[in-house]
């Protein structure tokens, strides 16, 4: 359930039966360049001014489930739904976010494999005190519908769910 979906963030708070198992924020229209000092460090062929040019992106910032719940997916894809589903109806096309490589409960596996995002660059340095390298990864949303589309899996139904005949009158504009 978004917690203020107003605004530049929007908070989202998972429960299981009513006690809070995750959490996520969204920042709509973050700076896609990054400081000098983030030591950053993109893919061949990576322009993020012309990605800027080209779609709507919301940053997230913070996900993160509580160790009780990690092996439960349903908790993060619930919460990944209900961005997605504030995402499209703000009429954003992109998600960008950066996890840290190594870090034992990064979500780095379940962005890319589960969902789809792709790996588009690095940095050494971030708004979090930690020594280690921020893998940066973004999702276009509308790829990552038509992938999960062709598979009508769980996934597909949960993260779509409300959505689909948006999705598709975009996919078809």
């Amino acid at each position: 359930m978004p917690i203020d979906p107003v605004g530049p963030y929007s908070w989202f708070l998972a429960t299981v039966n009513g006690q809070p198992a995750g959490v996520l924020r969204l920042f709509y229209d973050p700076p896609l360049e990054m400081p000098a000092e983030f030591q950053v460090s993109l893919h061949q062929g990576v322009d993020l001014k012309k990605m800027a040019e080209n779609g709507r992106f919301v940053e997230i910032g913070r996900f993160m489930i509580l160790p009780a719940y990690r092996k439960k997916m349903l908790v993060a894809i619930r919460l990944m739904g209900s961005a997605v589903q504030e995402v499209v109806a703000r009429n954003y096309t992109h998600f960008i976010t950066d996890v840290f490589q190594g870090e034992p409960h990064s979500p780095l596996q379940f962005h890319t494999r589960i969902l789809g995002f792709e790996v588009i660059g690095s940095h050494l340095q971030g708004e979090l005190n930690c020594s280690l390298t921020r893998i940066i990864l973004t999702l276009d949303i509308l790829k990552a519908y038509q992938r999960l589309r062709e598979k009508k899996n769980r996934l597909y139904w949960t993260l779509t769910e409300g959505i689909r005949g948006v999705l598709d009158q975009k996919l078809a504009a």
